[in-house]
């Protein structure tokens, strides 16, 4: 802490310098004098009370002032220097505004800028997106947003710390990402999806540095153009890759003692062709961890006892890159197209000392195993669209986008056991290669009837091909391993159209009500247990949503919000590969899974009160044919985790946020609150849970001054229930202070520091048997980052039209399952 404090110090030394300089002065006159306006909604002319307005020099892109509005709307900066600004207003449910080349003279240093409308963010025709500063968290009409680029204190660090920030998220220590309670979420990339979540979603996050991503929109009722994926919701990742008109680029370093990354992108711009390329790499320190396990059961002879203790150590390098390119042949006909590739690997090497008591076996052994893996997660995207505006009618759009993906999923792993039972010894390899490739052609049209009226309708095809091939091992008693080579292809087919219609009746309500019609077919076939093999299975569903907000005066909003999706089980769950790294306590994939069916009713209330901005919803999630990771015993006595559809369950749930700036400080603070209540079959016995889950959060910043300011933040996050046990809880807190200079800046980040180690329990509790696990990681970690930019540009972003959402990702790692696992704090 102390350090932390010394660079504080000096930074406010430099700024201060960087303020009042020392000698002399040999600018002409000057005058001081005030700007000031009033702040109305563009639409109702009604005033606009503690809205956000900033100050900048113009062009250029540090805040030297800021204020709110007052309960009649007015603001005023006082002490303005004469000379040329930009001011940016912005205000939750509004897009931001910029008023640019405002003039104060040494003849008028006194300015009234007048009436400035902000335009609401539920307005049927898209927004213009601005790239300056916006605040932190932004809610709109159908989702919230969160600026990271904004917050100082994840610099250095990967996706994981920043979802962590983001109100509704919850993020556990494995990097498995929850929204209000629920893993079932589908993640995008630019609005898009990525082969990179097809397998492994908390190592895919741990892929993308800090410093990439621009912002995070959280959407918890999607509309019908959305896929049916994502039950819980869509996560969508914006990153600061965007097309410009121009020369631009930055260099973006960070290096600590857990993770260290460097980020670069280069873009150019003329015109209607434009260039954007970017590249990053990160490399994560070897870490040694501690787990412990223990199983007991009861058997007809007495009591089977497993336990094992052990070390391991793990580190990870991974890197990314894009290449995006796009043509305007006019004003109404473009084409945009992208590749982007990566690859990420993660090295462990550990010892294991173990015991296995069956008295039905009348086994009594004790054994060492070393175990060394190396793994690689890596692939690409390919994406085109082409856009076609029509000159009559403003707003309309036809797209039609086509994109490919590849992911490659390796796991090698060297296993060496010596045993006081002999034909348990094994000195083998456990290995599985996965590739996913995905083939997505898509059309969407958008038809604005006015400026309250809008139809937006497409149809979509994803074709999904799945190889794993594996190599590993079946144990029998008492004949020891038997080899097993296999090769497993499987195949999904998604065929859906949508038809959505918004609407926005008297100024004050919002409705959006759409269906969408999704067919699935489903394919699966072995090389070698070929009596398993299944085909012509698949599925049909309807999925209705409707969504109506109204806006009261006083700025207050009212939601309420209904929807239906499905969560399809991806290559984590369905891939049969038999890991039996851990004989004792194995895992595989289960090819036979159902889709989870989904629905969900929501109601949100949004208002700013003397300065307080908060946003809070009540929901309830009924979920049928729940896909939960399932423990059983087998013919041997040993631990199987697998996936399984084992019932219905329903959650009712509350999350709030609240905001408060005062003066140079900004604090926020709130939580999620869910109950489990899950009913159904486990290992052929009926059974049944209920319990809750929540989690907390407080962070803040403060503004030093225009160019230095400080974050801290803290996340604390109950277990993770499912109907046998729980998961571990988590917490973490963390500290940051960044400077910046003209095209430049440097901050710090500390995370953990007090905590050297950080431990992490589980426990699984049936009837018949009782797991508990441990494991510890190192967790304190410091980091100093660098940027820097070059180029003014004038940015447009754009995405693609492609957005697969359809896959259930990630999922509930059970406490036994812990070989393997790589994680670190910070």
């Amino acid at each position: 802490m102390k350090y932390l404090i010394c660079v504080s110090l000096i930074f406010i030394l430099i700024d201060a310098n960087a303020q009042f300089p020392m000698g002399g002065n040999n600018s002409g006159p000057t005058i001081k004098g005030k700007i000031e306006g009033k702040v109305i909604d563009s639409v109702t002319n009604e005033i606009i009370g503690f809205a956000t307005i900033s100050l900048k020099k113009k062009g250029s892109s540090i805040v030297i002032d800021g204020v709110l509005t007052e309960e009649t709307g007015n603001f005023k900066f006082e002490n303005v220097t004469n000379g040329s600004y930009d001011l940016y207003c912005s205000f939750l449910g509004y897009n931001e505004k910029k008023v640019a080349a405002v003039e104060t003279t040494l003849k008028k240093p006194d300015l009234n800028i007048g009436n400035i409308g902000l335009v609401p963010a539920n307005y049927v025709l898209d927004a213009v997106e601005i790239k300056e500063d916006r605040t932190l968290v932004e809610n709109k009409a159908d989702k919230l947003v969160f600026n990271a680029e904004n917050d100082a204190s994840i610099v250095g660090g990967d996706a994981t710390d920043v979802l962590r920030k983001v109100p509704m998220l919850s993020v556990d220590l494995n990097g498995n990402v929850s929204l209000r309670g629920s893993q079932n979420v589908r993640i995008l990339i630019n609005g898009k999806p990525s082969g990179m979540f097809s397998s492994n979603v908390a190592d895919a996050l741990k892929m993308f540095p800090a410093d990439q991503i621009k912002k995070v929109e959280v959407i918890t009722s999607p509309s019908a153009k959305y896929d049916a994926e994502g039950s819980a919701g869509l996560i969508n990742i914006i990153t600061k890759k965007q097309n410009i008109e121009g020369i631009a680029g930055s260099v973006n370093a960070s290096v600590g003692n857990r993770q260290n990354s460097l980020f670069t992108n280069l873009n150019v711009g003329k015109g209607r062709l434009g260039l954007s390329s970017g590249a990053a790499v990160f490399y994560s320190t070897p870490a040694d961890g501690i787990s412990t396990f223990m199983r007991e059961d009861q058997t007809a002879d007495g009591i089977r006892v497993i336990e094992q203790d052990g070390t391991q150590k793990t580190s990870r390098l991974g890197g990314n890159g894009s290449v995006s390119a796009f043509y305007d042949f006019n004003g109404y006909n473009s084409i945009n197209s992208s590749f982007n590739f990566r690859g990420f690997g993660f090295d462990l090497e550990g010892t294991t000392e173990g015991k296995l008591i069956d008295p039905g076996l009348g086994l009594n052994d004790q054994f060492t195993r070393l175990n060394k893996g190396e793994n690689f997660f890596g692939g690409f995207d390919w994406n085109t669209d082409y856009t076609k505006k029509f000159e009559k009618r403003e707003g309309q759009e036809l797209s039609f986008g086509v994109q490919y993906s590849k992911q490659t999923n390796n796991q090698d792993n060297y296993v060496n056991e010596t045993h006081q039972l002999e034909f348990l010894d094994r000195d083998t390899d456990v290995f599985n290669k996965g590739i996913n490739h995905e083939t997505t052609l898509q059309v969407d049209y958008v038809h604005p009837f006015n400026k309250s009226v809008k139809l937006e309708a497409g149809s979509k095809a994803v074709i999904r091909n799945i190889i794993s091939d594996y190599t590993t091992q079946i144990l029998t008693f008492p004949n020891g391993y038997v080899p097993l080579v296999e090769t497993f292809k499987y195949d999904q087919d998604v065929y859906s159209g949508y038809a959505s219609m918004n609407f926005l009746v008297a100024k004050k309500y919002s409705i959006i009500a759409g269906a969408r019609y999704e067919k699935t077919n489903i394919a699966g076939a072995f090389n070698v247990l070929d009596s398993l093999n299944f085909n012509g299975v698949g599925y049909e569903n309807l999925l209705p949503n409707l969504a109506i907000s109204r806006t009261f005066k006083n700025f207050k909003t009212l939601k309420l919000a209904y929807s239906q999706r499905l969560q399809r089980p991806s290559l984590q769950f369905i891939n049969p590969f038999n890991n039996n790294t851990d004989f004792l306590n194995r895992t595989e994939g289960n090819p036979y899974l159902d889709p989870e069916v989904v629905h969900q009713v929501e109601m949100a209330y949004n208002f700013t009160i003397s300065g307080f901005t908060t946003f809070s919803s009540v929901f309830y999630r009924y979920t049928d044919a729940i896909i939960e990771q399932i423990l059983s015993i087998d013919n041997n006595g040993l631990s199987v985790n697998s996936f399984k559809n084992i019932g219905t369950k329903n959650s009712i749930g509350f999350n709030t946020f609240i905001s408060k700036t005062v003066n140079l400080v900004t604090l926020r603070t709130g939580g999620n609150f869910a109950t489990y209540d899950a009913t159904g079959i486990i290992n052929g016995q009926n059974a049944s849970r209920k319990s809750y889950e929540y989690n907390l959060f407080l962070n803040g910043e403060i503004k030093i001054s225009g160019t230095f300011k400080a974050d801290f933040f803290g996340f604390f996050r109950s277990p993770v229930r499912t109907i046998q046990g729980d998961n571990p809880a988590f917490t973490i807190y963390g500290m940051g202070v960044r400077k910046e200079f003209k095209n430049s800046s440097i901050g710090i980040t500390m995370i953990e520091p007090f905590n050297a180690d950080k431990y992490f329990n589980s426990n699984i509790e049936t009837e018949t048997f009782v797991q508990k696990t441990s494991f510890s990681i190192p967790f304190r970690s410091i980091g100093i980052n660098y940027r820097y930019k070059f180029g003014n540009v004038d940015f447009k972003e754009r995405k693609s039209k492609v957005k697969n959402t359809d896959l259930k990702q990630g999922g509930d790692t059970q406490g036994g399952t812990t070989t393997g696992t790589g994680t670190q704090g910070g």
